[in-house]
């Protein structure tokens, strides 16, 4: 299986996974080459974190963190996201030098679908059970057919309002999660979610999927589970790693 990487490089210094925060051009320059080095064909850059021990950002303070960053990575000549929820932020990144739309309004915005429309980039199109990923109620039900309805219905949407369906790329949402959320809740809902995630190619679009960066308490199970069913992107911390463990799956 052949699998795109996107390396993710955070340019906020609240994220979790702080080995990848890189607060200046050069460190992030320095890990973009890195992750291209060991596999990634493209970057995703955020400036605003998902996670309920992130605060809210700011447009102006987002848009600083990122200014200078684009422009120096866009220099590489890979795949550039930038992972946003505010439209002008989007509409800045891609002047700047992005060359793909990592949209995690899940493009409930109009003006989100507007920059899509106008600019024909690919867009990883999220589920998302709120407005943006730090407002997120837990979903009831069989996650998979919620999902699956979202994303109907989303396209339906989208068609209607000029996006060609070909710049999409489904990602079902796994790495945004509600505040306060029990590990033993989240990992049933995305084992129920990886090992139906064919339902998702049902639409015809690339499957793009947030990888794990911690590998204990089920992760890796979860991401055997991925690998084994298949994706089209995975957006990684570690490449390296997810990569070796790919390896071992093919051996086995």
């Amino acid at each position: 299986m052949r699998v795109k990487l996107h390396g993710v490089i955070n340019a906020s210094g609240d994220s979790l996974a702080d080995f990848s925060i890189a607060l200046d051009v050069e460190s992030a320059v320095k890990r973009a080459k890195e992750l291209i080095q060991v596999g990634c064909v493209g970057i995703d850059l955020g400036a605003a974190g998902s996670t309920q021990y992130a605060s809210r950002v700011e447009l102006e303070e987002e848009w600083e963190r990122l200014d200078g960053k684009i422009q120096a990575i866009a220099e590489l000549g890979v795949e550039l996201s930038v992972d946003t929820w505010k439209p002008e932020i989007m509409a800045r990144a891609l002047e700047a030098g992005a060359n793909f739309m990592n949209a995690s309004d899940g493009m409930q915005n109009p003006e989100m679908v507007e920059i899509a429309v106008s600019t024909g980039v690919p867009v990883v199109l999220p589920f998302l059970s709120g407005d943006d990923p730090k407002s997120l109620e837990f979903v009831t039900g069989d996650p998979i057919e919620v999902i699956v309805q979202w994303f109907e219905k989303s396209l339906d949407e989208l068609d209607k309002r000029g996006l060609k369906k070909s710049q999409l790329i489904l990602d079902p949402g796994t790495g945004f999660g509600p505040a306060n959320w029990d590990w033993k809740d989240r990992f049933e809902y995305q084992e129920r979610v990886y090992s139906n995630l064919d339902q998702l190619k049902t639409f015809g679009l690339p499957v793009y999927v947030a990888l794990p960066w911690k590998f204990e308490d089920g992760r890796k199970d979860l991401l055997e589970i991925l690998l084994k069913i298949g994706f089209d992107y995975g957006r990684t911390h570690l490449p390296q790693k997810i990569l070796e463990i790919k390896k071992e799956l093919e051996s086995r």
